[in-house]
């Protein structure tokens, strides 16, 4: 199994955000400009945070920003967004958050299928910090099991 493409225009290094909807919302640009989600998609990550809180800060720095598949869902993408100052999402164990991963899927089963497979990237507990420091967009590629442009989308 593969993750989502991950092309240059999914990624977002050092970003200066002022809060956790702010890094959301950078995460939401950047699956826009990879053509994965139109412009909605974002509001609908940030409902999910405001209605459930933050479970999706699913490890010390890490945020997996997602929403259920939807019509402004166009296909499956994944983003990363590198901050350049750590963000609280009101997390009681693992904030402040340094990364944020956006996650897009077009239906449930790739939902499953797709937070399965990150899981496995971040079996490393050293990756979120590497991932924060990342100068490249290969570098982060590379952190995340990438192996090939045909993976990430170029």
């Amino acid at each position: 199994m593969t993750l989502p493409p991950l092309p240059d225009e999914a990624i977002v290094i050092k970003a200066h955000v002022d809060d956790w909807r702010a890094a959301v919302r950078e995460a939401g640009r950047a699956l826009v400009r990879s053509g994965s989600t139109r412009s909605e998609y974002a509001d609908r990550m940030i409902a999910v945070i405001e209605e459930f809180g933050a479970y999706v800060v699913i490890a010390p720095g890490l945020a997996l920003a997602h929403a259920r598949p939807g019509p402004d869902v166009r296909r499956e993408g994944l983003a990363v967004v590198t901050l350049a100052e750590p963000v609280p999402f009101g997390h009681p164990h693992n904030d402040p958050v340094r990364v944020v991963v956006g996650l897009a899927v077009s239906n449930a089963e790739e939902h499953v299928a797709s937070v399965a497979r990150l899981a496995n990237a971040f079996n490393d507990s050293g990756v979120v910090g590497r991932m924060a420091r990342a100068e490249t967009a290969d570098e982060l590629r590379a952190l995340l099991g990438f192996d090939g442009t045909a993976e990430a989308g170029a």
